[in-house]
């Protein structure tokens, strides 16, 4: 981890044992802890409007209590990697007898890990399909939760010298990615961007190459919104690509378009917001075009719908401040784990992460969940136990 992000950690750190003195919260705090990783250094966020939450205290634990002591392993979806890393070293620092390593392997490695047993818990940006859910029960004997963690926003990162600005619709993306537009100065992109000097110059396409919660989020969207890309091509974690070339995980994607001028992707904020790269306003089911933020992220979920199961989307909300291409997060655990430290461990990082952690998340530009959908992940995470 870079002195930058560990400089950042200590910053956070000291903010919060300001203000939870202050609220008299710090006993509540010092209850969890959080693990070291090896995963990609955490994106600064520079978006400056943060949407309002309410943080809620974790469960004070007493002081008769013996300490948390497990070793955790998690892996799946790169989308909120950067928070994960965060979190996790935050509470082990709180923790220092409970270990986590998280890998970000994508969201299908990460359910494909799950579904196995080979880690204690699942992360991914799609939720699991109803027949994999069924599996990973039968192989487990347990229930399997969904507990959503984060909002984030899917960004349109470019890499196109000398063009700061650049609007996009639902139908010209889809274009894109279709191979139906194949030059930057095309007119139905020069119509949108009256005034930019778009160059006569081929667009490269960039997607990713492994199984990915990001890019369920991606095609789900322009399912939605374009015809021809549902026909065509349709939504998943793994799609057939109509053109462009493959980056392994966000950080992969974000770095061929950094490198290559002339390309597109799409990636996670933080990881465009690392690599420096700019992003596109997209235009949202209100009409307006809005550029990827934390507000924007926020309003997307603000009237969203959630089921009792925790799996819902949010892509292409009717919001008109919301950015268009939006998904949460998930945890996949077990309601009944094999080992009474492991699972009392997990819930302590959940609870921890829900609550302590939020101000982390918005640091990092992913919106914590809105108020009713917190009360609902915590309940989820007071469901596990051991067997």
């Amino acid at each position: 981890m870079s002195f930058r992000t560990t400089t950042k950690r200590i910053l956070i750190v000291a903010t919060l044992l300001s203000a939870l003195t202050l609220t008299g919260l710090f006993a509540a705090a010092c209850g969890e802890e959080e693990p070291s990783t090896t995963s990609t250094t955490a994106a600064p966020q520079t978006t400056t409007t943060a949407a309002q939450t309410t943080t809620t205290a974790a469960p004070t634990t007493s002081s008769t209590e013996p300490p948390l002591s497990a070793s955790l392993s998690g892996a799946g979806a790169t989308f909120p990697e950067p928070l994960y890393v965060e979190w996790i070293g935050e509470f082990q620092s709180l923790h220092p007898k409970v270990t986590i390593n998280y890998q970000g392997i994508g969201s299908g490695g990460g359910i494909e890990q799950f579904s196995k047993l080979t880690v204690d818990f699942g992360a991914s940006d799609a939720p699991m399909k109803d027949e994999e859910i069924a599996a990973a029960e039968a192989a487990s004997g347990a229930k399997v939760l969904h507990i959503p963690t984060v909002f984030g926003a899917v960004t349109l990162a470019y890499n196109l010298p000398g063009v700061t600005e650049l609007k996009l619709d639902p139908d010209t993306l889809a274009g894109i990615f279709l191979g139906e537009i194949t030059k930057w100065n095309d007119a139905k992109l020069t119509a949108l961007n009256p005034g930019v000097t778009l160059p006569d110059q081929p667009i490269q396409v960039v997607h990713r190459s492994d199984s990915s919660g990001t890019t369920s989020i991606f095609t789900g969207y322009l399912t939605k919104v374009n015809k021809t890309w549902a026909e065509k091509v349709g939504k998943g974690k793994e799609v057939p690509w109509p053109v462009g070339v493959g980056g392994q995980g966000n950080d992969g994607v974000a770095a061929v378009v950094k490198q290559q001028a002339g390309s597109i992707g799409y990636v996670e904020l933080s990881y465009a917001l690392e690599a420096g790269l700019s992003v596109a306003a997209l235009r949202n089911q209100a009409g307006n075009f809005v550029t990827p933020s934390l507000a924007s992220t926020s309003a997307a979920a603000q009237g969203a719908q959630f089921p009792e199961d925790l799996r819902f989307s949010v892509a292409d909300s009717p919001n008109p401040e919301a950015y268009p291409i939006c998904g949460a997060t998930w945890i996949l655990v077990y309601d009944q784990m094999k080992d009474p430290a492991k699972a009392a461990a997990l819930k302590a990082f959940l609870t921890w992460a829900l609550t302590e952690g939020t101000p982390i998340a918005e640091e990092l530009g992913y919106a914590p969940l809105p108020e009713d959908l917190r009360a609902k992940a915590l309940a989820k995470v007071e469901q596990i136990s051991a067997k």
